[in-house]
């Protein structure tokens, strides 16, 4: 019984890992530039991580290997695949096509430009580290969680490959709009702003008004707008956020 309950207690860790071969995959596909591909499997990668957690709630199997596994996993799969997302958007902005990284022929402010992704999966880090030590997240979050920052820039992705509207991907093909929202965000993980969780502890009304408040309003998004939802529905979660740090 007790190795049928050993075996039961790799579950979790099992799906972690599926959450960071569909990373490991998006960053190669991310960086080759099928953004379509590399966003599809972040936001794979972001189910197994909520099923992950799941897991390990349903069958009691917590562990800190399986802590650390996670936090390892959400690096590569919401912060370096991101940045592959990024640099390829950004090669796409400045250049109209994708290059391997030796053929680029770059000034020196566009290659300032392209290395500054780094700062997603260094964001990224210390947002996990920050995470794993401290006891004030038990219910909610300070700072935005690294996946729905990797959401955000995996909808980038599936927009320019799927979208075909001129006028948003001439947005979204701006420089220094792509720079401007990749500091924003990068600030908003490491800050100490309150973001409240979608983690139900019971159906009820009293105690989730917030919770439902952002689902209907994320239904709404989708059913108006469709693709274009995915960036505006984490816009919503940041203000809806901020208003209620204002307001309680």
């Amino acid at each position: 019984m007790a190795k049928v309950r050993e075996m039961f207690n790799w579950v979790p860790n099992f799906i972690t890992s599926l959450n960071l071969v569909s990373g490991s995959f998006a960053v190669i596909l991310g960086i080759e530039g099928q953004l379509g591909w590399a966003s599809i499997l972040i936001l794979l990668a972001a189910i197994f991580d909520f099923m992950d957690g799941m897991a390990a709630r349903l069958l009691k199997a917590y562990s800190e290997i399986g802590k650390q596994l996670d936090s390892l996993a959400d690096l590569i799969s919401f912060g370096l695949a991101p940045a592959a997302i990024m640099i390829s958007t950004l090669e796409l902005a400045m250049f109209d096509i994708n290059r391997p990284i030796f053929e680029i022929n770059a000034s020196a402010i566009e290659w300032i430009f392209l290395i500054s992704i780094v700062i997603i999966p260094v964001s990224g880090a210390f947002r996990l580290a920050k995470f794993n030590i401290d006891t004030r997240q038990t219910e909610n979050f300070l700072g935005l969680p690294i996946p729905a920052n990797a959401i955000f820039y995996a909808s980038l992705g599936l927009i320019l490959d799927l979208g075909h509207n001129t006028v948003i991907n001439g947005i979204i093909l701006n420089r220094f709009n792509l720079i401007t929202v990749m500091i924003i965000l990068s600030a908003l993980m490491i800050s100490e702003i309150p973001m409240f969780s979608l983690k139900f502890k019971h159906m009820k009304w009293d105690g989730n008004q917030i919770r439902y408040l952002f689902i209907i309003l994320s239904v709404i998004l989708i059913i108006s707008f469709k693709l274009f939802s995915i960036p505006l529905i984490l816009f919503t979660y940041i203000v809806i956020s901020l208003i209620r740090k204002l307001i309680v």
